[in-house]
């Protein structure tokens, strides 16, 4: 599984680290741990580091646009921590599809990610 998952029930942050390639097996892990944060704490923020991420399968793409859809207006902030130039672009390339403000980390600025989250 290329997702590890931790929800902070206190604080609605749900942390995500992903490597690897996402499948649409991971967005099954994944969605159901939103849809609980979100139950329980009303608008969510999360936290996602990437490290020695490569993508998604094909599979996953569809479901990452089903999620996006979904979940526009449920995610208040979202702090993306990554290692290559392509995740601070896709950082960018997300705004427009979402409510949530996004905002990009360099890897090693995870504790500045969390106090932005905060």
């Amino acid at each position: 599984m290329a997702i590890v998952l931790h929800e902070d029930f206190d604080t609605g942050l749900l942390e995500v680290k992903v490597s690897d390639k996402l499948s649409k097996e991971d967005y099954e892990h994944f969605e159901p741990a939103v849809e609980r944060l979100i139950e329980s704490c009303g608008k969510i923020k999360i936290l996602l580091e990437m490290h020695d991420f490569h993508g998604w399968e094909m599979g996953a793409v569809w479901e990452d646009i089903k999620f996006a859809t979904k979940h526009c207006r449920d995610i208040e902030k979202i702090a993306m921590v990554g290692e290559t130039k392509w995740e601070k672009w896709m950082s960018a390339i997300c705004k427009p599809f979402t409510m949530s403000t996004i905002k990009y980390f360099d890897a090693g600025q995870d504790q500045e990610a969390r106090q932005w989250l905060a």
